[in-house]
C-alpha cells in the first residue's frame, strides 16, 4: 500500500461474492438477507470482481497473494490483490464447479431435482451447489485458465496464533464492530489453502522453483527448469523476526524493486489510504490501523506448552472458547507445517 507510484492494492475482494453475492459459498449470511444487502456486495459474483480488477487498470500486471499473483508483461501499474483462498472454494471439503457468471450450466440439469456436486436441486436452499461444469481436480470456483493470469504467493501464520486472533473477532464485544457473531471453523482456512497451493503446483501455475532455498522438494532446482513462477510462502513469524529481509526476498522473487520505505506507513495520507481499504472489514484490522511501521520483535517470541496455551486461552475466553480454539488449531496444524516447508530461508 506504501508502493502507490507502482501498486495499485485491492483488499479481499472475493470476499463479496463468497459471503453475500448471488452465487455466496458461505451460510455465515445465509439466513440474514438485510446484513447481505446492507453490504452493498449482495449483488457481487466473480465475474463482477475480475471486471473489477480490469477497471483498477486496463494494463496492469495482476499480482494475487492468498493468505492468504500471476505476471504477463505489460505496461502501467501492477495490482495487488491481498484475499483468503477460502473464498474461492466451497466450505468443509465440498466438491466445486465453475462460478455461474464465469462458467456453462452443467449440461443435463433441468428443473427437476438431480444431484450436483452432491446436493438436490430443485429444493429451497443457498446458491451453492452450482449447476455448472467440474473442472477436474480443480478445489475452486474459478477456472484454471483464469488463474493462470495471477502470480499466486502465499502469507501462512502458525494456527497457535491465527485461531485465538480470529475466534476472539466473533465474540462479545469485537463481534458487534466485525458483524461475526458466531465462530465458524471452516473459516480458519489452511485446508482450502493447502489445497488452492497443491493445484497450483500440479496445474504448473507455480513451481517447481521455491523462492528463497535451493531445493525443490528434496530435489536441487538447477539449470533455469521451471514450469510456472517461484513457489513464494511467507511465514509471518519469519516476517516478524524480520520484516526487511522476508520483503526484500518477497520482492527478488515477485519481481519488484525493494525499498525501505515499504515497511513504513506513518504519513496522513498512508494512514488515510489503509482506512480506506479495510472500511469493508471493520474490527479486523485495528492492530495494523493502529501501527506505523513494521519493524523486528524485539524480544524472541516463547513458544508456550500445550498446557500454558489451553490455560491462558481458558482464562481469556472460557472453557468452551478454549476448547473451540485447541480442536481448531490442532485441526489445521498439519497443513501449516506442510505449507512452511515452502517458506522463504534467509
Amino acid at each position: 500500500m506504501t508502493q502507490r507510484d507502482t501498486l495499485t492494492s485491492v483488499h479481499e475482494p472475493f470476499g463479496d461474492a463468497f459471503y453475500y453475492g448471488p452465487e455466496r459459498l458461505s451460510a455465515r449470511y445465509e439466513n440474514d438477507p438485510e446484513a447481505r444487502d446492507a453490504s452493498g456486495f449482495s449483488q457481487s459474483t466473480y465475474q463482477t470482481i475480475l471486471e473489477r480488477f480490469e477497471r483498477e487498470e486496463a494494463s496492469e500486471v495482476r499480482v494475487h497473494s492468498s493468505q492468504r499473483a500471476m505476471p504477463s508483461i505489460v505496461l502501467g501499474k501492477r495490482l495487488f490483490i491481498k484475499d483468503i483462498a477460502y473464498y474461492l472454494i466451497p466450505p468443509d471439503g465440498k466438491p466445486a464447479s465453475t462460478a455461474p457468471s464465469l462458467g456453462r450450466k452443467k449440461r443435463g440439469v433441468g428443473t427437476s431435482a438431480l444431484q450436483v456436486n452432491g446436493a438436490v436441486d430443485g429444493t429451497t436452499r443457498a446458491p451453492y451447489p452450482h449447476n455448472t461444469d467440474i473442472e477436474p481436480n480443480n478445489p475452486t470456483v474459478l477456472p484454471t485458465e483464469i488463474m493462470g493470469n495471477f502470480h499466486f504467493t502465499f502469507l501462512i501464520r502458525h494456527p497457535r496464533y491465527s485461531i485465538p486472533s480470529f475466534y476472539r473477532c466473533t465474540i462479545p464485544p469485537l463481534d458487534r464492530v466485525t458483524g461475526f457473531d458466531n465462530y465458524m471453523p471452516s473459516e480458519a482456512g489452511y485446508d482450502e489453502l493447502r489445497r488452492l497451493f497443491d493445484y497450483l503446483r500440479s496445474a504448473g501455475l507455480v513451481g517447481p522453483k521455491i523462492a528463497g532455498q535451493t531445493e525443490t522438494n528434496g530435489h536441487a532446482w538447477s539449470n533455469g527448469a521451471t514450469r510456472g513462477v517461484e513457489l513464494c510462502v511467507v511465514d509471518a513469524d519469519d516476517l516478524l523476526d524480520n520484516p526487511s529481509g522476508i520483503i526484500e526476498a518477497y520482492c527478488r522473487s515477485v519481481g519488484l524493486d525493494y525499498d525501505p520505505g515499504m515497511l513504513k506507513w506513518d504519513t496522513e495520507e498512508d494512514q488515510q489510504h489503509a482506512r480506506d481499504a479495510f472500511e469493508k472489514w471493520p474490527g479486523f484490522h485495528e492492530d495494523v490501523m493502529d501501527s506505523k511501521m513494521l519493524k523486528p520483535r524485539e524480544h524472541i517470541q516463547k513458544t508456550k506448552s500445550v498446557e500454558e496455551e489451553d490455560k491462558d486461552w481458558a482464562e481469556k475466553y472460557g472453557e468452551k472458547g478454549a476448547k473451540i480454539i485447541r480442536e481448531t488449531v490442532d485441526a489445521n496444524l498439519k497443513d501449516y507445517e506442510y505449507l512452511r516447508q515452502f517458506a522463504i530461508k534467509l
